[in-house]
């Protein structure tokens, strides 16, 4: 249940290769062992893209690649941070004066925003020091949300070794807020499906408040992660803030026009709410409303009747101060359109059609459409990479996370599953040597794997 705190399992090491291993690694850096690990696993959110933090649902499933963290509370005031991947190097720093800076995305910084979440919410004076080892397994800066789960888990770590508990709704609430720390102004989907899922389903997650009903994928197909093996960071660039400043300049300039406080206005869902209308009817408004050539900041400013000191000062994230000009009408239609195409699948799954997994193909497709014409988050290599998907079998694809990079995931009927990949494999991955390198972790199928778990050696 979504109530319940995250599972403690007991396990013994030695029956459990990989954590047996990160024991091992751990004694050798530290010359003792941990007294417990923490796992977070990453997702891959099927259908509703970049609509989280315009507070509508989303529809992800966690996966089985996943952030593990071993843990020794140790009496002192220091957190002593280290990676099984030779790439990140070391890190340690007094628990009591918690510094993130934002002007680099270095994974220890992920770390500390999960850290300083659960210090700050239960106003911890004299938090315990710990050593930690981590060993991830999900590909960085994929879209497959590393980052999210590297907070989460950081965020069970400090919990645990303070002897604190905290429900899995909670946990995910407070890991949002914390990963903003970093700069990153994400919705919580990410947070909330590490925590709330449960295996062999995907979820429906909502916002305001945080809860996730199970969805029932229909058999007969797998859905299968490629990642385009382009790096995209959301901390490192201004795409991402900038959207979701896209979207709440938007709200604004929509609240207005239908004379709501737009003031207190925030996100595009408060619009729909507050005039009480349907999804359909909320993108009549916008073309009516919004024009489709960018707005300058000037322009902004006069319909708001407000200053650009104002604007900037009050509305606009530190990140995206220097933009000049905002898509508002194509980031909108994106965001209503995208939130009914959720709903649409989550009932599709639920009624389980005959066709059910043709339905569910072609609203990926659409959704892809969209992020890539309305919302332009997608890159040359995504695009190439649907187009494969689809030639070789895919019912549907599309762009997965974030965009501008990372992983588009595919709906694949079962029984075509390894042309398929095999197939993908030959005409993205061995055709570039740069990927043929990567493509190892690039090319999976998966399924509805579990949430956020304590072990306990048994």
């Amino acid at each position: 249940m979504a109530g319940d705190a995250p599972s403690s399992l007991p396990v013994q090491a030695v029956e459990q290769p990989r954590l047996l291993k990160l024991k091992e690694s751990f004694i050798a850096k530290f010359g003792s062992a941990p007294k417990f690990y923490v796992r977070a696993p990453g997702r891959v959110n099927l259908i509703g893209e970049h609509i989280d933090y315009c507070g509508y649902a989303v529809l992800p499933m966690a996966i089985e690649q996943d952030i593990l963290i071993a843990v020794e509370p140790v009496n002192s005031d220091v957190v002593q941070l280290a990676n099984t991947n030779s790439l990140y190097l070391d890190f340690s720093a007094s628990i009591n004066d918690i510094q993130i800076d934002k002007t680099k995305s270095q994974w220890h910084n992920y770390f500390l925003c999960g850290l300083k979440g659960i210090q700050e919410h239960f106003g911890l004076n004299n938090p315990t020091g710990m050593n930690c080892l981590l060993d991830g397994t999900i590909p960085p800066s994929s879209g497959l949300s590393s980052s999210s789960a590297l907070v989460c888990c950081a965020g069970l770590v400090t919990l645990r070794a303070n002897g604190k508990t905290l429900s899995k709704v909670e946990l995910a609430e407070i890991c949002t807020k914390s990963e903003r720390y970093i700069g990153t102004e994400g919705g919580g989907m990410d947070q909330a499906i590490s925590f709330l899922a449960e295996e062999g389903t995907a979820k429906l997650i909502e916002f305001s408040p945080l809860r996730a009903t199970d969805v029932r994928l229909p058999s007969g197909a797998v859905f299968v992660i490629a990642n385009s093996c382009v790096e995209m960071n959301k901390a490192a660039t201004s795409h991402y803030n900038t959207r979701v400043m896209e979207c709440r300049l938007a709200t604004k300039l929509l609240s207005k026009s239908k004379g709501l406080d737009w003031k207190k206005m925030l996100r595009l869902q408060d619009v729909q709410a507050k005039l009480g209308v349907s999804l359909e009817e909320m993108l009549t408004i916008v073309e009516e409303v919004l024009h489709p050539e960018p707005y300058s900041t000037e322009e902004i400013c006069k319909c708001l009747g407000i200053s650009l000191e104002d604007l900037r000062s009050q509305i606009l994230s530190q990140n995206t101060q220097d933009v000049s000009t905002f898509k508002l009408h194509q980031r909108a239609k994106h965001v209503y359109s995208e939130a009914a195409r959720v709903l649409e699948f989550k009932k599709i799954c639920n009624e389980a059609p005959a066709n059910a997994i043709q339905l569910l193909g072609e609203l990926m497709n659409q959704s892809y459409i969209s992020c890539r014409e309305m919302y332009e988050c997608s890159c040359p290599e995504l695009d190439q990479l649907v187009d494969i998907c689809l030639q070789f079998g895919a019912v549907g694809s599309r762009l997965t996370g974030a965009g501008w990079g990372g992983c588009t995931v595919s709906m694949v009927p079962t029984d075509k599953l390894n042309t398929f990949l095999k197939n993908v494999k030959k005409a993205y991955y061995q055709s570039d040597v740069q990927r043929l390198a990567l493509e190892n972790n690039s090319l999976f199928a998966t399924k509805p794997g579990r949430g956020a778990l304590v072990f306990v050696e048994a």
